[in-house]
């Protein structure tokens, strides 16, 4: 008994280094409109600056993302640490742009190294049968990281001194005492072997993950850019079509998206993994369809909801996908494939946000909103009719 409960300890404590790492990629997002009356640069410039962030981790996860199964989780995830703090001190510093896109591409590469190695440290360091808990405080250390960053930098920046330093320091000392507590836990490979053996991988899966992967990648695509338009261009639409002006409000707007998600991932033990993509897509499109109410009569309680519903779509598919795909992978590559899972949800952050800055100069941010919505809704309607195909040639 003491040891399975020194096995969750350590892997909650592990699912705590893993949420501080996230909370610091958004971090800078209730920010931005501070930067732009502070550097004067346009919305689609955030969403460059912010898709900065997108690339680094892409390029990480096809660069190393199997580097932890090689030298370790410890020392890839210290490394992440290490890239975070940088990060950091690039915001701190920041005196123009170039600062602020080289504090998101470092955030990148940092959460690129930790959401492979960090997700399957965290399922390793678990009590042996506890597999679907582990995926659990794995997921929700994600999301929920994801959603502290930008509640807490909206408080801060909203009722405290030094908006534009005070959550940068405030998570430099949660990186150190994240170093700390990752010095104290067990290293989980085994078999370590030197860095130079570490290659390029490119996106292949092995067989027996190729048949769960399509719908799962699809899914978490749209998730995970339903989640990047909030986080890059929600606080300009509810400072200028909504006229809210208060930082801690946009902070916790788009933390809703992400503590919803947590709760989507909790609902997957009930629901079981096979159903949560399916109903995670309808949530997804529920989501979308209420985000176009709120662009199109610019509503504050449907983008609430759209929030709130899209976050627990998201949650649902995303962990469904998740334990799917860690399941059906062969041990010795299970952070390789997650983090080829990683790569097209990452991709998902980066090109929609991006086309949405592009649209939103020609024919506004609503009307680029709604183009995003209709890409997305096209997408998740595929995933979704391929799940019930699927389904009914399994019943057959």
């Amino acid at each position: 008994m003491d040891g399975e409960r020194r096995g969750w300890r350590a892997c909650v404590l592990s699912g705590a280094v893993f949420a501080v790492c996230m909370a610091g990629t958004t971090l800078p997002t209730p920010l931005y409109p501070l930067y732009q009356g502070k550097f004067g640069f346009s919305e689609l410039t955030v969403t460059v600056v912010y898709a900065m962030y997108a690339f680094g981790v892409i390029g990480v996860l096809l660069l190393v993302g199997n580097a932890s199964d090689a030298v370790g989780r410890r020392p890839v995830l210290l490394c992440g640490l290490g890239l975070a703090a940088a990060s950091a001190v690039c915001f701190l510093c920041a005196t123009g742009l170039g600062w602020l896109y080289a504090g998101r591409l470092l955030s990148g590469l940092s959460a690129g190294l930790f959401t492979g190695a960090a997700t399957a440290y965290v399922m390793e360091l678990a009590p042996g049968g506890g597999a679907s808990r582990a995926t659990f405080v794995a997921t929700a250390a994600n999301m929920g990281g994801l959603g502290c960053g930008p509640l807490l930098s909206g408080l801060l920046a909203q009722y405290a001194d030094w908006p534009l330093y005070l959550p940068f320091l405030t998570h430099l000392v949660l990186v150190a005492g994240s170093a700390v507590v990752l010095l104290r836990l067990a290293e989980t490979v085994r078999e370590r072997k030197p860095l130079r053996t570490v290659r390029p991988q490119s996106p292949a899966l092995p067989p027996q993950v190729r048949a769960v992967f399509a719908p799962a990648a699809i899914a978490s695509f749209a998730g995970f850019a339903l989640f990047g338009v909030f986080t890059s261009v929600s606080p300009e639409f509810l400072a200028e079509s909504l006229h809210v002006d208060n930082h801690a409000v946009s902070g916790l707007v788009v933390a809703l998206a992400f503590f919803a998600s947590t709760g989507g991932q909790l609902a997957v033990g009930p629901v079981g993994v096979r159903r949560s993509l399916p109903l995670g897509c309808a949530g997804l499109l529920a989501g979308l369809a209420l985000l176009a109410g709120a662009l199109r009569w610019e509503l504050m309680s449907l983008v609430v909801l759209s929030a709130l519903v899209g976050g627990v779509g998201q949650g649902l598919a995303f962990r469904g996908a998740l334990s799917e795909i860690a399941g059906a992978s062969p041990e010795h590559q299970r952070a390789a494939v997650i983090s080829t899972l990683f790569v097209v949800a990452y991709a998902g952050i980066s090109v929609p946000v991006i086309g949405v800055g592009l649209l939103t100069g020609p024919i506004g941010l609503e009307g680029a909103g709604l183009v995003f919505i209709a890409c997305m809704a096209v997408l998740v309607s595929t995933a979704a009719v391929y799940l019930v195909r699927r389904s009914a040639v399994a019943r057959a």
